[in-house]
């Protein structure tokens, strides 16, 4: 499969072509990819024959439209029958991506559709780095509505936690970057806390941003809901933060999933505008999407704008992240849900 090769070894696909051939494959791939190998005009046809049924390293099991379709969301199915999820949001000036790292999550946090499924397998640099081409080569067949023609952005924040499949992500965001030419300050990648992660990322090369699931300002709160919190603490969590923006000179996103009568109180919007301050960093807030097996509900929209505005009050740079795809499932997991026959929201 060409997305499962390293883009610099492309020619053993290509026994007995010229050297040329490989080059070509590559700009197929990365530079303008297609969803149909048919469209490799400039390949002769017995190679895009060879490779027509192996050209993605998934197939599309399910694909849903919402936001007068501005929001695509993908379930795409591997081989060995790992799920994985990718949704495309379109706004009046960017494009974001948001692509999965892993076929489930160990991570057990409660609120979240993936980690109700529990951990499958790590996902490889070719399937990651597939779902970034797949939707550039579906924004090229299918324009968005009133949104940039490209994907300007990638965050990582789907299925699966990213730097707990350090090896794999690494060399995914060395072909986004490297190979496929998107600028590494257009890429965020999330955590939940991985402390080793985030130090690795630090010594990287590449500028990217990194955006830390917080959720609690308190560790006895924030273990209740991220297991992962009694290996590392908030403090420790937020010392590496720290040396991440002083080595990288880039501001950190602090992600707050907003969950009713648990993490909405004005003592957690005031600890949460302290950290936000400390580190100079940029607070998401976005209301839960409620997930099966979870009792966890969103606040009501005045609660969550009053949450919003205690953040901002003390000083600190905060959004309340528009909900996009609330009718297709776009939560984490949420497709993969549907799919399988589970209910995707609990009763209210």
């Amino acid at each position: 499969m060409p997305y499962l090769t390293d883009p610099d070894d492309l020619g053993s696909l290509l026994p007995g072509e010229p050297r040329f051939r490989a080059d070509q494959l590559r700009e197929w791939l990365y530079d303008s990819p297609v969803l149909d190998a048919s469209s490799m005009t400039n390949l002769p046809r017995i190679i895009r024959d060879r490779i027509a049924d192996t050209l993605w390293p998934f197939s599309v099991e399910a694909e849903q439209v919402a936001d007068d379709g501005r929001t695509v969301k993908w379930l795409f199915r591997a081989p060995d029958g790992a799920a994985i999820e990718a949704v495309l949001m379109g706004y009046d000036r960017r494009v974001t991506l948001c692509i999965s790292s892993q076929a489930g999550c160990a991570m057990a946090c409660t609120f979240c559709a993936t980690g109700q499924f529990g951990f499958e397998r790590h996902l490889s640099a070719g399937e990651i780095t597939a779902q970034v081409a797949y939707a550039k080569a579906y924004i090229t067949e299918h324009p968005l509505p009133d949104s940039p023609q490209r994907v300007t952005n990638v965050v990582y924040m789907g299925m699966g936690e990213p730097l707990a499949n350090y090896t794999n992500v690494r060399e995914s965001l060395r072909r986004i970057i490297d190979v496929m030419d998107m600028a590494a300050r257009s890429v965020t990648v999330s955590t939940v806390g991985v402390l080793p992660g985030i130090e690795r990322l630090t010594e990287e090369p590449w500028q990217v941003g990194l955006a830390l699931s917080l959720h609690a300002t308190d560790d006895r709160l924030r273990e209740t809901l991220v297991p992962l919190n009694r290996r590392y603490p908030i403090d420790d969590l937020i010392e590496a933060v720290a040396e991440y923006r002083r080595r990288k000179g880039r501001r950190v996103s602090l992600e707050w999933t907003l969950m009713d009568g648990v993490n909405d109180t004005e003592l957690e919007a005031l600890r949460l505008a302290s950290i936000a301050l400390e580190l100079d960093a940029h607070v998401n807030v976005i209301a839960l999407n409620p997930t099966p097996l979870s009792p966890d509900r969103p606040p009501s929209a005045m609660a969550a704008r009053e949450f919003v505005e205690i953040v901002a009050a003390e000083g600190a740079n905060v959004t309340l992240r528009e909900t996009r795809g609330q009718d297709i499932d776009a939560a984490c997991g949420q497709l993969r849900i549907r799919q399988a026959g589970e209910p995707t929201g609990v009763p209210g």
